[in-house]
């Protein structure tokens, strides 16, 4: 006997210990799974989120499915009860429309606007209060495969026999403390098993986020994400995984996200002098690379800017997960079009109808080196973000666009022309003063941000 979920998650966490440096990420089944999740993430120091899944019912026996769907697309469907069930393929369509619709209201009741936890190459820990016939966990650890997730493990406290059996067939690992062969229901082997509300479930999964995104040591006493150093840009929608650096001042009032140009890297010692500026005046920065080394071999990547602005729209979801703070990007030639055009689209995801919920603040500002807004210009009309534009006097061809650009944007917009520099401000001086403009563009813009 459990005394109630929160004692069983606990147990089920001293099971898990081992999986603390895999990197996991633990899901709870909604309702009754999030608060054996919940002691789960916090004893591995691991973020919590929940997987949904919908069951599809045959329309003349909601009970018998004939699939499931879950977030991100995944679709599972039995075509032998589908074809038994005798339902036209409207009917059978109708039934999947209204679980989407179903799925994406509790994604938006229980996530607050946050976006879904990443689980390319990683490991998810799904939990559950407990098993009976064990189809529901079944296919949430598949939709976990389905979204990208190396290695599943399905972690319970108590199940039947016949049912565990079959489940460890079904994942990489079951983890059950209990199986008792005289199973008849999961509430019978709780001393409380009262119902879990969406508000309980909304109110572990907000906790869960904020301890995280305190920078401190979590309640319990896992280590925090990296204040410093390289850390790893997971990219789902392109199942890859960049490489960056880090650096996170103690009190930092933001962290400014730095896109490099064509022929450039995170090792950029122009984009590193900006940083170390902002790193002294008390911003965090974060460089990573755009594309894989792979991918930097064909010429026309570097010009790929939706996709380069989708790349840095989703390294901005990691941070601001992990640390919770304002975010501005800082870009130089290619990298300044898609700094512009992801705070467009940050903007409006950013932005919401009176009274539902924000899934976020917005950029706080946007810094552009020698850019190429031209390469945005389909987006610049949907800018938000107070943006520094910032060119070398004698970029001419450069300083022209920039003059366009600056006519077109309908944000707070300032240019300004570096007298003497070209392109990349090798010139004595030049560098210092890019320097100086962009700290003094963003830290009031932060102030103003964190204030409002």
């Amino acid at each position: 006997m459990f005394t109630d979920r929160a004692e069983a998650g606990r147990m089920l966490a001293a099971e898990l210990d081992r999986l603390r440096d895999e990197n996991p990420v633990v899901l709870g089944l909604p309702r009754g799974g999030v608060p054996v999740a919940y002691e789960v993430a916090r004893a591995l120091g691991a973020p919590l989120d929940v997987i949904l899944v919908r069951k599809l019912g045959v329309p003349s026996h909601r009970e018998l499915g004939f699939g499931a769907i879950g977030e991100g697309g995944v679709r599972i469907v039995h075509e032998h009860i589908a074809a038994l069930s005798r339902a036209d393929d409207s009917a059978l369509a109708a039934v999947e429309h209204a679980e989407e619709t179903e799925l994406r209201r509790q994604a938006e009741r229980f996530r607050r606007g946050r976006d879904r936890l990443p689980l390319d190459g990683r490991t998810a820990v799904v939990i559950d209060d407990g098993i009976a016939t064990g189809a529901t966990a079944s296919v949430a650890c598949r939709v976990a495969r389905a979204q990208g997730a190396e290695q599943v493990v399905l972690a319970v406290p108590v199940a039947p026999p016949d049912a565990a059996d079959h489940l460890r067939a079904a994942v990489d690992e079951l983890v059950c403390l209990s199986t008792p062969a005289a199973f008849f229901a999961v509430g019978e082997w709780y001393e409380d098993f009262s119902q879990t509300s969406d508000d309980e479930v909304v109110e572990l999964l907000d906790r869960r986020a904020a301890d995280l995104g305190t920078r401190g040591a979590d309640r319990s006493g896992a280590a925090p994400p990296p204040a410093s150093g390289e850390v790893e840009i997971p990219v789902p929608s392109d199942r890859v995984a960049l490489p960056g650096d880090l650096v996170l001042p103690p009190g930092a009032g933001g962290i400014v996200v730095f896109a490099h140009g064509s022929g450039s890297s995170r090792h950029s010692p122009r984009n590193r002098a900006v940083a170390a500026a902002l790193t002294e005046a008390g911003l965090g920065t974060l460089l990573f690379d755009l594309l894989t080394p792979e991918e930097e071999r064909d010429r026309a990547n570097v010009f790929d800017i939706e996709t380069l602005a989708r790349r840095l729209t989703e390294a901005t979801r990691m941070v601001r997960r992990e640390y919770g703070l304002p975010i501005g990007y800082f870009g130089a030639s290619t990298g300044a079009a898609a700094a512009l055009w992801a705070a467009a689209d940050d903007a409006a995801t950013g932005a919401a109808a009176p009274g539902s919920a924000v899934p976020h603040e917005p950029v706080f500002a946007v810094v552009s080196r020698g850019g190429r807004p031209d390469l945005a210009e389909q987006r610049l009309d949907a800018v938000r973000a107070p943006t520094l534009l910032i060119v070398g006097g004698r970029d001419e061809t450069v300083v022209d666009l920039n003059r366009q650009a600056r006519a077109r944007l309908t944000c707070e917009c300032r240019l300004e022309v570096v007298p003497g520099a070209t392109h990349l401000f090798e010139e004595p001086g030049a560098l210092e003063t890019v320097c100086e403009l962009a700290r003094d563009w963003f830290l009031p813009h932060a102030k103003a941000h964190a204030g409002q």
